[in-house]
Formats: structure tokens, C-alpha cells, sequence
């Protein structure tokens, strides 16, 4: 059983009320690549925990490093990485200890799943899809082709595709269909956890809604656990139950999704909710001034600083990372009584 405090920290609670482990923690991960100018930061000291039934939200703007972090847990990594370290600890278990043949046998796609941004370009052209979804069955389970097609054929009836489009080519599919057929793909050996990278940027706002709905009842019927990465605030917010914020490498804020929708703590975190459309509010969104920083070359403070209304002196020094009691996480020397203050809405 979970209670709401269980939630926003990324864990559960035993029948005698005992914290359980989180599904997956990391602790320090970072993920930088060389580059012709110097090294590129992209993932830069994340620490993360995702809960057993629970879906983390990743928002932050386009080259904040979110796609990297996809990268740096399923170990999908570029010939030009400089640094790859930390802990990522999946059912207990540390699996940056595994070499990578255990790594691919025992965690990708059985253990930790991925939802690829682009369907069409996650599906092989000249295959028939039912081939594609039963594959992960055939290579990791060992299951004979007609089992692993009729498990297929059970995960195309959970995602809403009928059975006989199996045997249909990915091109004959419509974007919406393509992805479902992916989802499926994702879910069929049954994974704990699965990553979904921009799941719904390609599709039509009625599409993403039918997406998110299917991805809530797979949640609710299998328990299964979701890392979503996306830079769509309102799409997020249909199944979050955390939201961790990306700026430049890092999180800046990670907060239970009421918290984060409602009343975010971080200057950007603010800024960024102030910036989109609402239904109801007569005013207008608001722009987030200047852009975010080269992960080239980094500041040595507060990577937000330059575009912060309520930036300090202090602001020049890394600022301190804080957790509240309900288990809300904020980077910002406004947190840690720096002087100052921040108007609950930036408009």
C-alpha cells in the first residue's frame, strides 16, 4: 500500500508500514560527452528515485539534458562520452556494477523499457509490426514465435489496437496507431519500469489526450512505473505523480505534481508555470527571459542566475539543495534563506 507521503519521496510502504526500496535511484549520475570545443555536461549529478506503481514527470526546456538521462539509465551511450559515473540502483541492485552483456540481458527492455520519440523511426520499415512488438519475447524470454506473437496480440488489446493489425507494416499505420504499437512494443516482457521520451510531441492534441489515457490505465492495471520525459506541461500533468524539473544538467526542482502545479518553490519552476496558457486566466502567458546556459561552459553558481528576477549575491556560489517534510526538493539560496523573495506569480 502507498500513502501520499510514500509518493512524493518515490517510495512504498509495507503492510507494517515500513519504507520499501524505490524501483530505481540514482545518486550522482552524470553523463558528459567530448566535444571539439570541450566537454559537454548534459547530465550532471541527477539524483532521482522513481517508486513502485509511480510516474515521474521530467520537464525542462529543449538541450537541458533530459534525453541524456534516458541514455545514461538504459546505458544507450555515444562513442564520445568523457564521463559516465554514479549509482543507479534498479530492485536493489546496483546495475552500473553489470558488464554490459548482463546489463542488456537482465535489465534493457526485461527490467527497464523505453518508449522512443519518434515510432516511425523505432520501427523497421520492412517488418510487420506483430514481428517487431513479439521480438523483445523471442530474444530475452526464449518463447517460440507463435507464444510471443499471441502475447503480442494481448498487448495490442491493452494499448486499444485491434489484433489484426499484427500483421500490418508501420507505414499502413496512422502516428497515433504507430505509437500505441511502440507502447506495446515497450511492454510486452513485462518490464518494471518504462521510459517513455517525448511519447506525444508528433501527435494531434486529441491523439496525445487518447495516448495519456491508455498510458493511465496501463499504470493503473499493471502497476507499472513510468519516467516520462517531456517538455509539455499540460500533457505531464494527466499522469504525474512527481514532477522533477531539468535545468543545464541538474534538477532544479523535484515536487509531488499537486505541489509543483500549484505552488512550485523554484524561481524557474515559476516562471515556467506562468508561462503557459490557461483556460479560465484572462492573462497572458508570460516569456522567460534570456536563454539557458552553454552546457559548454557552465557557471560556477546558480545555473539559473543570469535569468532570475530574484537572483542574490549569493547566486554567484552553487546553491544548496533542500528537501522539505513533505519531501519536496528545491535548488535555490532563496530556499536556504539567501534574502529575498519571489512573487507566487510572476505575472
Amino acid at each position: 500500500m502507498k500513502t501520499a507521503e510514500a509518493i512524493e519521496h518515490g517510495t512504498g510502504t509495507t503492510a507494517g508500514g515500513v519504507a520499501e526500496e524505490p524501483l530505481l535511484r540514482t545518486e550522482g549520475l552524470r553523463l558528459h560527452y567530448r566535444a571539439e570545443r570541450g566537454v559537454v555536461r548534459a547530465v550532471d549529478g541527477i539524483d532521482l528515485s522513481i517508486g513502485r506503481g509511480e510516474a515521474v514527470v521530467v520537464l525542462g526546456e529543449s538541450g537541458c539534458g533530459k534525453s541524456s538521462l534516458t541514455k545514461a539509465l538504459l546505458r544507450m551511450l555515444p562513442r564520445n562520452v568523457a564521463t559516465y559515473s554514479g549509482s543507479v540502483w534498479f530492485e536493489g541492485r546496483n546495475i552500473m556494477s553489470l558488464d554490459d552483456e548482463t546489463f542488456r540481458r537482465e535489465v534493457r527492455w526485461v527490467g527497464i523499457s523505453m518508449v522512443m520519440q519518434a515510432a516511425m523511426n523505432a520501427l523497421n520499415p520492412v517488418v510487420r509490426v506483430g514481428e517487431q512488438v513479439a521480438e523483445p519475447l523471442r530474444v530475452h524470454r526464449g518463447w517460440s514465435n507463435a507464444r510471443a506473437l499471441e502475447r503480442a496480440a494481448e498487448m495490442f488489446d491493452l494499448v486499444g489496437l485491434p489484433s489484426d493489425f499484427l500483421s500490418r507494416y508501420p507505414f499502413e499505420l496512422s502516428g497515433g496507431m504507430r505509437q500505441r504499437a511502440v507502447l506495446a512494443m515497450a511492454l510486452v516482457a513485462e518490464p518494471k519500469l518504462v521510459i517513455l521520451d517525448e511519447p506525444t510531441s508528433a501527435l494531434d492534441v486529441l491523439t496525445q489526450a487518447n495516448i495519456m489515457n491508455v498510458l493511465k490505465g496501463i499504470k493503473a492495471r499493471l502497476g507499472t512505473s513510468f519516467l516520462l520525459i517531456t517538455h509539455d506541461v499540460a500533457t505531464s500533468s494527466e499522469i504525474a505523480n512527481r514532477v522533477a524539473l531539468m535545468y543545464a544538467g541538474q534538477f532544479v526542482e523535484i515536487a509531488s505534481a499537486a505541489r509543483f502545479f500549484s505552488a512550485p518553490s523554484h524561481p524557474y519552476s515559476r516562471l515556467l508555470m506562468a508561462s503557459v496558457p490557461r483556460l479560465h486566466d484572462p492573462r497572458p502567458p508570460i516569456h522567460i527571459p534570456g536563454q539557458p546556459p552553454n552546457l559548454l561552459d557552465l557557471p560556477v553558481g546558480c545555473r539559473f542566475a543570469s535569468r532570475c528576477p530574484s537572483r542574490l549575491a549569493a547566486c554567484g556560489d552553487p546553491p544548496p539543495v533542500r528537501r522539505d517534510a513533505a519531501g519536496n526538493v528545491s535548488r535555490c539560496w532563496l530556499e536556504d534563506g539567501g534574502g529575498g523573495s519571489v512573487a507566487r506569480d510572476p505575472r
